[in-house]
């Protein structure tokens, strides 16, 4: 990782006492910034300061490996009488330490502390070391909370930026995977981390991230949503141009195809551009089973998004608009169902659809214990009960349902926040104007979705807007053999596009019984 970099600031004086001063006002006299002043036996003369943020450091490292250390060392002849001297011998004591740095101003100081090492002055010397000695109190790596894992790694991110990058390393185990931190927030100092696997990514893409990452001028970055704001290419879509995921496989796949990983310090989820509308539709289990199975469950995805955003539709033009397109026995059930019901079709889908989302977030926001019974429950009480009291139909509950179970098909979460809210535009058109309105609508969608970008990838991509071989968007729908996966995605301008072989099937050995 690339380190801060040297701001001109505040010089360090030769005087101890004044830097420690001068460090306490920085941090207002705060409770949990540790100042310990001592003397070595080698220089009882002079006084040696040890600088940290309790929380953010190991205290038996400091303890093991830098104080014990120091209260030992001894030192050559005349370095008593110069503090830089001193301070070697100080460095060489905390060898232990992985990584020991100097610095000469007071504004490097402070922004190394807060990242978890403390800070060693001698008096005599205008220059304080810095060793890394953080830690502290953070969550294990666990199997991840947001992306259920059926089959592979059962690990996912947490919320230090630099553990994430090992387990990204600890799959691609090249040094082709470069990674570059960028500090991001005036007040938070967050570590912005990209990864990028070098020869195969296209290195203008790389250049336009660390340029939008450039330009961001903000306070604070707390989690990666707010990186993801500031770069993406189109703020005034409903349709996300970035991926996030919370899995290391994914974003180690991600690499291999050529793309841009984004890890925000403070966040377990990564951020993965560019990214097309089809790669919403992926997950890493595609390619951890069979091909055949994961094609059929790749084709259910597909098919059950459209139905999370235009079967309500559907069903309010039907009954409202196109009556006789339905069986006639199937038009005489649902017109006894609707017969008491005192709302149109519009505005029975708009009720059903509104309670359904709010039971969704309350069964969210709940504690767990009781938010999934609180969901389930709500939903079958008030569905059976609004039914009896002659509110909504029976064929209403139905569709509302079965739309609401495709739209937690998506294994992308983001991408299926999108069918439903555009799901409610889709069937005010239908109740207006029937399938006319639902035509219009799908059109204006493939419309826009034609026009997106994401780094400069066409969002449509490999269809829109030139339509590329067959060979290569078959693979969009269909799940190839591993084998005769040859060429990763083309949707960037890949350095390395071949990937394997020759991509034909390895020779079965036929062995003979005895």
């Amino acid at each position: 990782m690339s380190e801060i970099k040297q701001a001109a600031g505040t010089p360090l004086s030769a005087s101890v006492q004044a830097n420690v001063h001068a460090v306490n006002a920085r941090f207002g006299s705060s409770s949990d910034l540790v100042v310990r002043l001592f003397r070595s036996d080698a220089a009882p003369e002079r006084v040696i300061a040890l600088l940290y943020i309790c929380g953010l450091v190991e205290t038996d490292t400091i303890n093991e490996s830098i104080i014990a250390p120091m209260m030992a060392m001894e030192l050559p002849p005349y370095a008593e009488e110069k503090g830089d001297l001193l301070l070697e011998s100080m460095r060489a004591c905390v060898v232990p330490v992985s990584s020991v740095k100097d610095v000469t101003t007071l504004e490097e100081a402070l922004q190394y502390m807060t990242d978890g090492r403390c800070l060693l002055m001698a008096d005599g010397s205008a220059m304080a070391l810095l060793a890394d000695v953080s830690g502290g109190n953070q969550r294990s790596v666990g199997i991840p909370q947001t992306q259920t894992v059926i089959r592979g790694p059962q690990r996912g991110f947490v919320e230090d930026v630099q553990t994430n990058v090992s387990l990204v390393r600890r799959i691609i185990r090249s040094s082709d995977l470069h990674v570059q931190t960028h500090k991001i927030g005036e007040q938070t100092h967050s570590n912005v981390a990209v990864l990028y696997l070098n020869g195969v990514v296209d290195p203008s893409i790389v250049k336009e991230v660390y340029r939008r990452l450039a330009d961001i001028d903000i306070d604070g970055v707390l989690e990666s949503g707010y990186i993801e704001e500031f770069i993406q290419d189109e703020s005034f879509t409903m349709f996300p141009t970035m991926m996030n995921t919370e899995r290391p496989d994914t974003v180690a796949a991600s690499l291999l195809e050529g793309r841009v990983a984004i890890l925000v310090d403070g966040s377990p989820i990564a951020l993965i551009a560019p990214t097309t509308f089809f790669s919403f539709f992926d997950s890493p289990e595609d390619y951890y089973q069979r091909f055949d199975i994961a094609t059929f469950i790749r084709m259910i995805r597909y098919v059950a998004y459209v139905i999370s955003m235009v079967f309500p539709a559907f069903y309010i033009a039907i009954t409202t608009f196109h009556q006789e397109m339905l069986p006639t026995t199937l038009l005489i059930s649902l017109a006894a169902q609707r017969e008491g019901v005192p709302f149109p079709g519009l505005v029975e889908a708009l009720l059903m659809e509104t309670t359904f989302e709010v039971l969704r977030e309350a069964g969210l926001r709940m504690p767990r214990a009781i938010g999934p019974a609180i969901s389930i429950v709500g939903a079958l009480v008030l569905g059976q009960s609004a039914v009896q009291a002659g509110i909504v139909s029976a064929g209403m509950v139905i569709v509302v349902s079965f739309t609401a179970i495709s739209n937690f098909v998506m294994p992308e979460f983001n991408m299926a926040g999108t069918s439903r809210t555009i799901r409610f535009g889709i069937m005010i058109m239908a109740g207006l104007f029937g399938f006319l309105g639902i035509f219009l609508s799908v059109l204006f969608i493939m419309v826009h979705l034609a026009s997106l970008r994401s780094f400069g990838v066409p969002y449509m991509s490999p269809f829109a807007p030139k339509p590329k071989k067959a060979g290569i968007w078959r693979g969009v729908f269909i799940r190839k053999p591993w084998w005769s996966i040859v060429l990763r995605p083309m949707d960037t301008n890949l350095r390395n596009p071949k990937r394997q072989g020759s991509g034909r099937r390895p020779p079965a050995q036929r062995h003979s019984r005895q």
